[in-house]
Formats: C-alpha cells, structure tokens, sequence
C-alpha cells in the first residue's frame, strides 16, 4: 500500500516507517494539517493516518475538506490519543473510516488499514494501472507499453505492478524485495536480476527509459523528465 501519514510527532512517525517499510508498504509523511490536506489531494493514496491534534489545521477539518470539498473516498484512519466517545463520534462523521487510540499495537494498524483497503477496491476497483505509456492490466495481467504487448515472467510482473502503484515515488530494495519474498529473503541478489529482466522487457525495446535507479535507495519508475542522473541497477 502507498500510505500517507498526516502526524506531528517524530518518534512515532519514525516507529510507524520502520514498521510499514519493512513490510513492503511505501509512505509519505504531513507533519501539519495544511501540507497532509495538500498531498491528499494531490498524491495518490490507499489510505490516510491521520492525527487529530495537528498544527496548522485539525485532524477533523482536514477530513472534512477531504470530503466535502474535494469529493475523496481514499480510506482515512484516526490515530490519536482522544479516546472519549463524544471524539470518536466527531471523528466518524468527520469523514473517518476508522478510529484508533495510543498507545496501539503496529500490526493491529496494518490489519485495520489493509481491511479499509480491501474495503476500498470492492468499491472502487482499480483494474489498470498506468504510468505514462506503460499500461498493466491487473485483472487479465497484461502489460502493453506503446500498444506494444511486454512478455513478463510473474517475478517481473509483480515487481513492476508495485512500482507502478508506487509511482512517481521511490521504493526501497527492501520492499521490492518482500513484496516477492516476504520474510524468507533467497540466497545472493535475485532482486538484481528480476531488475535487469523488467528493464529488457520495459525499457529495452524503447528510447525512453521509465525504470530508474536511485543510488542507495532503489528504484523509482516514471518519465525520464522527472528524474535526476541515474544508475544502471
């Protein structure tokens, strides 16, 4: 999931980038209403964490902008330390689809989150996914690129289907990695490898490249306009 937490605190925005990011997730962080609300509306987001007390502009109103002025369903969980019910009904008619106080347990917030996602695509599937002329079709798993069809192994595919969730940002080795593998990491860097096929695949054919290598980082897929200098992987 391509999370974004809107959260003034630094050491649990840290806790919650350790957590998500070992697990394949790819966040962005708001440390202020104003700039979470500006993302939201901007980005492309599977769901919200959201604090109440932020500066600039509440948890609620920035919810009540999301909805009422901006139209967007993108699920948006509280996670504040207001526990009384009068703010968790606030909360909910603010525009939350779900409500968790602190202290919490990390894997209880992915379980909610992941539940509010699944919710979220039996509303509103996304079946394709597009990222300048690349198209990958998630419910036949057909890639075209120019109209032209990619001949991908399953490897590849789910490598570039998460690059393409996650684009224009950046995804980490590590979650590239347990998005094939999870937990049970293989022997040597079978990762280099899937790479360097998506790209033959992807971009070998075409002048423009979309698959780009952050140094340190991983990797990023997008238009070349948007990217800095890059490496070979």
């Amino acid at each position: 999931m391509r999370l974004l937490v809107i959260e003034d605190n630094r050491q649990l925005v840290t806790n919650l980038f350790e957590y998500f990011e070992a697990r394949g997730h790819v966040l962005d962080v708001a440390p202020d209403g104003i700039t979470g609300l500006h993302l939201a509306t901007t980005q492309n987001y599977d769901a919200l964490i959201l604090d109440w007390m932020l500066p600039r502009m509440e948890g609620p109103e920035v919810l009540r902008r999301l909805r009422q002025e901006h139209g967007l369903e993108v699920p948006v969980i509280m996670l504040t330390a207001r526990d009384e019910l009068p703010d968790k009904i606030a909360g909910f008619r603010a525009g939350a689809d779900d409500y968790l106080t602190k202290p919490f347990a990390l894997p209880e917030l992915e379980v909610r989150l992941e539940a509010l996602h699944v919710r979220a695509q039996g509303r509103n599937p996304r079946k394709v996914l597009e990222v300048d002329d690349l198209v990958l079709d998630l419910a036949t798993l057909e890639a075209q690129r120019a109209g032209q069809a990619l001949h991908l192994y399953p490897a590849c595919r789910k490598l570039l289907e998460v690059l393409m969730r996650a684009s224009p940002a950046a995804v980490t080795r590590q979650q590239l990695e347990f998005a094939l593998w999870g937990d049970e990491l293989p022997d040597g860097d079978l990762l280099r490898s899937h790479i360097y096929e998506l790209r033959r695949s992807v971009d070998g054919p075409f002048a423009r490249k979309l698959i780009h290598t952050l140094p340190r980082v991983g990797y990023r897929l997008g238009a070349p306009a948007a990217e800095g200098r890059d490496e070979p992987a």
